[in-house]
């Protein structure tokens, strides 16, 4: 039977891809800090473990895998990447895994091995323009991110290809583009646009007012989840290396998402902008290279996705509503106690 280890299986993206591996008929183990928040792992096993820690990355690696996706970092949505009161961690954390990730596999003598990296690392001064983005995988230089996240994926990214080289690995780099859909972070601050959009529309009532970073007119691409597997494990299993971006290339304004959203919903909201991190102008997939190196890109609608992940986030809001009223009623009375009296 083949083998798989999913990295960060705990998070959005290395738990759907764990439940497609399985229905591929591997043998799945997952490792993460935490288990899956929204649903049950579907790995055959689960170790639960700080891979910033050399001696956990060699107990998890304690075989030859036959593929290994390390999803594994410190991220969050640009409340969390672009306010600058993260960056120690996330530079630390995320290289600390990747160095440790690596050594253990060469010990174990694993070959192939897939890399999450982001379009977070294509140089800002190409993202200004929010009609014409540049992210064509060859204007990843003169280095330039716009974070420090970007720019410790762009270490990673080397980092990974030189054990290519030096140590006849079989590493693949993918940058993914704004991943979205059901079961992935929804509240809490590390939650992305659509994930923050959806919530914000499925509390408001009917003519209230959400508020947006921003004027609204920066431009993205997202890209949803089912997709975003196809891609990385079809880029895994090819005999190109990459950097290779994965995302779609349906560019909207976060004011349009927004309003796809409302749409969805059947709900008219305004909007309120307000200050706020919102990274680059513009960002958008660029696939030449995809399709010519894995005669393939991502091509589903944008909306078909917001139409399910809205769903499931309307849920889970409503889910909470419900927890939130029941706690209230079942509250216990606040008794005050008396004034101490000396004796």
């Amino acid at each position: 039977m083949r083998t798989a280890l999913v990295l960060g299986a705990g998070g959005f993206i290395g738990s759907h891809l764990v439940r497609e591996l399985k229905r591929q008929g591997f043998w799945v183990r997952g490792v993460d800090l935490k288990l899956p928040d929204f649903s049950e792992t579907a790995a055959d096993d689960f170790i639960v473990a700080d891979l910033r820690d050399p001696y956990n990355c060699r107990a998890a690696i304690d075989r030859r895998f036959d593929e290994v996706y390390q999803l594994a970092a410190d991220m969050g949505g640009a409340g969390y990447i672009f306010t600058g009161e993260n960056d120690a961690n996330i530079m630390h954390n995320s290289a600390t895994i990747n160095l440790n990730i690596l050594d253990a596999c060469v010990r174990r003598n694993v070959k192939r091995v897939f890399y999450s990296s982001s379009a977070c690392m294509y140089p800002a001064y190409n993202q200004e323009d929010p009609d014409q983005p540049v992210t064509r995988e060859d204007s990843a230089y003169p280095a330039a991110p716009d974070s420090e996240y970007g720019w410790e994926k762009l270490f990673s990214e080397r980092l990974y290809l030189t054990y290519n080289r030096n140590y006849d690995m079989q590493c693949r780099v993918a940058r993914y583009h704004n991943i979205f859909g059901p079961e992935g972070t929804w509240d809490g601050g590390k939650e992305k646009a659509p994930a923050a959009i959806c919530r914000k529309v499925a509390k408001a009532k009917e003519g209230d007012e959400i508020e947006m970073w921003g004027d609204g007119m920066q431009t993205r691409s997202f890209l949803y989840i089912d997709q975003c597997i196809k891609g990385t494990i079809m880029l895994t299993r090819s005999d190109f290396e990459g950097p290779v971006n994965i995302g779609s290339e349906e560019m909207v304004t976060i004011n349009h998402l927004a309003e796809i959203v409302m749409t969805i919903a059947g709900k008219s909201l305004k909007i309120r902008h307000i200050p706020g991190p919102v990274g680059v102008r513009g960002r958008n997939s660029h696939n030449e290279l995809i399709r010519k190196r894995l005669g393939w890109a991502p091509d589903e609608p944008l909306e078909i996705g917001l139409r399910r992940t809205y769903t499931w986030i309307a849920e889970q809001v409503e889910r909470t509503r419900g927890r939130n009223a029941a706690l209230r009623h079942h509250s216990a009375p606040v008794v005050a106690l008396p004034d101490r009296v000396a004796s």
